[in-house]
């Protein structure tokens, strides 16, 4: 087995979820959840398929996201990933929605930060072990720092 780090590429540092389900039907049911959740919602998602034909398969609503998630599917090319690029919403927004779609089994992250994936690959093929989201933390926030993050959620509109 070789371990491998893949950097996700997201030159515009784009919302995002990566993770991992079971079945050809995930782009339809998952396009079908975005738009159902977040009407209007701009989006592209791409699936790793592990069987058969064994192709990236996609879709979305913006094509500039729908080329971003296939190029970075493909270069994980992990069985059975996918991973979704959003604008003008976030993934808070569609989180318990992907959990209830039937073939999703985990989600690896949602983030907008630099995002690294740890692959295993094996003479069968890759899976995705885990993430590196963002950076190492450094330190312990201040009153100040609560202050400011109470602040922040408010002016965003996610609490009153």
């Amino acid at each position: 087995m070789e371990l491998k780090t893949v950097k996700i590429k997201n030159p515009d540092e784009l919302n995002l979820i990566l993770g991992h389900s079971h079945f050809i039907k995930t782009v339809e049911d998952v396009y079908e959840a975005v738009v159902n959740t977040v009407p209007m919602a701009k989006f592209g998602i791409a699936f790793c398929e592990a069987s058969d034909v064994c192709l990236v398969r996609y879709t979305g609503t913006d094509d500039e996201l729908v080329e971003l998630a296939r190029e970075n599917a493909y270069t994980l090319a992990a069985g059975h990933s996918f991973i979704l690029f959003m604008k003008d919403m976030f993934p808070v927004n569609i989180l318990n929605t992907l959990k209830t779609v039937p073939e999703i089994c985990r989600i690896f992250c949602a983030t907008a930060n630099p995002l690294e994936v740890i692959i295993a690959e094996t003479k069968q093929g890759r899976g995705i072990l885990g993430v590196i989201d963002g950076y190492a933390s450094k330190g312990i926030e201040t009153k100040e720092d609560i202050s400011q993050r109470r602040q922040f959620l408010r002016t965003i509109g996610y609490k009153q």
